[in-house]
């Protein structure tokens, strides 16, 4: 009788545990993002032998209308916020950068942070003619399915994708990529590149009178240093678009800078 009362009262703390770390998920943006980042995204890895990146890949592939960049973005929204999380900007912020895009009007754009290329797809498609978005990916295999994802969507005549690091391509911009000055810039890669990274951009001379930065993930997982940056200096402009981190409930933000010469 002793022993089956100790196997319930251990099936009902480790419910209660449970329980507690699904509304920590909903609630908590860094356990949400550890959940989904380190613990399921590794064991899903493990046990299907293939990365969450070729997945997300494959569904487009498998799901979405070749050519068409608004199906393509509606299936892997759709992927992950069904089955897996995923870090692109999402469709509730994906709104704010339309809308940023769109008052902008940008006839160069830069993109730090190509992941699996939504965000790419996403802006190139509200591109006018002859207007190019330059969209930069440290990681290999991330660039590989960015690039077929971006070719998939039939934007890839709009997209250059420059592999490598940022520290490294901002300063050849000019020169390599005949890049005058930046319009737009889309940050949305490590978030401790932020900074310097802007600093960068600026020491290069990219940026004219109206240039408009617009950096995701403010909150979750943070930027303060950036935050503390851009706010502080009187050559920017800032505004700030209260959101939610991507295809969750969990708080997040924006935050775009207007370059004031």
């Amino acid at each position: 009788m002793l022993e089956s009362s100790s196997v319930l009262l251990f099936i009902v703390f480790g419910l209660f545990i449970f329980l507690l770390f699904v509304v920590l998920i909903r609630k908590n943006g860094s356990a949400a993002l550890i959940w989904n980042e380190i613990i399921r995204e590794k064991i899903t890895n493990f046990i299907m032998n293939q990365s969450k990146e070729q997945r997300i890949l494959n569904f487009v592939l498998q799901n979405a209308v070749r050519g068409d960049p608004c199906s393509v973005l509606d299936t892997i929204d759709k992927y992950c916020s069904q089955k897996e999380w995923a870090m692109n900007v999402g469709d509730e912020k994906g709104l704010i950068l339309d809308k940023t895009v769109e008052e902008v009007q940008p006839s160069v754009a830069l993109e730090l942070g190509t992941y699996c290329g939504y965000s790419a797809v996403r802006i190139a498609r509200l591109l006018k003619a002859g207007a190019r978005l330059l969209t930069v990916e440290f990681n290999p295999e991330f660039a590989a399915i960015a690039k077929q994802i971006i070719e998939f969507a039939g934007v890839q005549d709009k997209v250059k994708l420059l592999e490598g690091p940022s520290e490294e391509i901002i300063p050849q911009l000019k020169k390599k990529y005949e890049v005058d000055t930046l319009d737009f810039v889309f940050l949305d890669h490590w978030k401790d590149r932020y900074t310097p990274d802007t600093i960068l951009i600026q020491e290069c001379n990219l940026l004219r009178k109206g240039s408009v930065l617009l950096a995701d993930n403010i909150i979750v997982p943070g930027a303060p240093e950036f935050l503390n940056y851009i706010r502080k200096n009187p050559r920017f402009q800032c505004t700030n678009y209260p959101s939610h981190l991507e295809y969750m409930k969990v708080k997040d933000a924006m935050e775009k800078a207007v370059f004031l010469g």
